[in-house]
């Protein structure tokens, strides 16, 4: 990755200079991953049962 590729990314996930102080590189990209699953429509959800189940 690149620095203005992973600047970019920091930009869209509203993170400040300032923050990056406190966060990794690797902690930039999970958030950067697990930002595409907010979208996403999950067609069934596990009960209390399923989990029990587990």
């Amino acid at each position: 990755m690149t620095t203005p590729l992973f600047l970019l990314r920091c930009v869209q996930l509203g993170i400040s200079i300032r923050d990056l102080d406190l966060l990794t590189i690797g902690f930039v990209n999970d958030m950067w991953a697990e930002s595409s699953n907010d979208s996403y429509d999950y067609p069934v959800m596990a009960s209390q049962e399923d989990m029990d189940r587990l």
